[in-house]
């Protein structure tokens, strides 16, 4: 049952129909998980914060720059100043939007190594990534735990959503076989921030429907904020989908040194290691700072040599700055961070 206050906050919620007061109360009950919190993450995770869902978990690697703040929406300047993970960021931001729900902010990078941790007890997880294989990823945790998700993406003016209900409808790798290599980015076809805002409101819509136990949407959607136009096409299971028939090939990807670069105004290559537990960033201040600058909060350590940058983060993920060479940053890491 909900309280005298919890249906007054959310009395027109509660009139419409197709949650009701027992809607509400499933909501009040459910965690999601969004993974990413970018413009679609961002935008996800406010409304859902909003609609009165009990818990959200929030995991993202990056962090707030001014090129963020005409799409990401939880985010503002004193964020950049400040130099916040997105994560922390917008746990700030939704705790002051709505303080009976529970958000927990995650700064991480999500892989075979932690998802299925970071998943753990959701009632749905949502997409709010901008790369492929973490999209699969996440797809094959779904189906592995039979958890619910809602795949979102977005570039210049064009989205697409679908969702994906494990043992009923068609996952990611039905209607994507093979994760397509990026020849296009927002950094170089752009972004209209109203179409990551489109995609995000459609995809809690759905997480909605999901959580008060409504009907998913059927098949993909694709919509073009600058022409108005939507399409649906539906999407059939595919009867040679390894991970329909549990054969989970991203989750199972093993990897001693994996890079990846960022889109970030920095130019940036995040590095993680899966010889590399929880580090302590106090220890690694003292035994940095004989070899360059050192800077440390409770959040993360920042060291400067020579004319690279990096950023460490207590699970011992790294962001090297200033430079797109994947190579150079692995062997930073290898240098600085990796265990002999």
């Amino acid at each position: 049952m909900l309280s005298e206050n919890l249906k007054n906050r959310y009395s027109r919620q509660i009139r419409f129909p197709a949650i009701g007061e027992a809607g509400q109360a499933k909501l009040d009950r459910s965690t999601a998980v969004i993974i990413g919190c970018g413009a679609l993450g961002g935008n996800t995770a406010g409304l859902l914060v909003r609609a009165g869902v009990g818990r959200v978990k929030i995991v993202d690697r990056d962090f707030v720059e001014y090129h963020n703040l005409p799409r990401q929406v939880l985010f503002d300047e004193e964020d950049v100043r400040a130099g916040l993970p997105k994560a922390m960021a917008a746990r700030r931001h939704l705790g002051r939007i709505n303080s009976g729900v529970t958000v927990e902010g995650i700064a991480a990078d999500a892989n075979p190594t932690n998802v299925e941790d970071f998943c753990s007890g959701a009632d749905v997880i949502l997409d709010g990534t901008d790369n492929p294989e973490t999209r699969f990823l996440i797809n094959d945790v779904a189906l592995k735990h039979r958890i619910p998700w809602v795949y979102g993406g977005a570039l210049a003016a064009a989205g697409m959503t679908m969702t994906v209900v494990p043992g009923k409808t068609a996952c990611l790798r039905c209607a994507f076989p093979h994760p397509a290599a990026a020849t296009t980015t927002c950094e170089t076809a752009g972004i209209v921030g109203t179409a990551p805002a489109l995609v995000g409101a459609l995809q809690a819509t759905e997480a909605i429907k999901l959580l008060v136990g409504g009907e998913a949407a059927d098949g993909l959607l694709s919509v073009d904020v600058w022409t108005g136009s939507f399409r649906r096409v539906k999407v059939e299971p595919r009867s040679d989908c390894p991970a329909c028939h549990g054969r989970y090939e991203f989750l199972e990807r093993k990897f001693d040194i994996r890079t990846t670069l960022l889109c970030r105004q920095s130019r940036s290559v995040q590095v993680v290691s899966s010889r590399v537990g929880p580090v302590d960033l106090g220890e690694l201040e003292q035994r940095l700072s004989r070899q360059g600058d050192v800077q440390r909060s409770e959040l993360m350590l920042r060291f400067r040599t020579q004319d690279r940058e990096m950023v460490i983060f207590p699970d011992g993920r790294a962001i090297v700055n200033n430079t797109v060479d994947e190579a150079e940053a692995r062997e930073l890491y290898k240098r600085f961070i990796l265990p002999a």
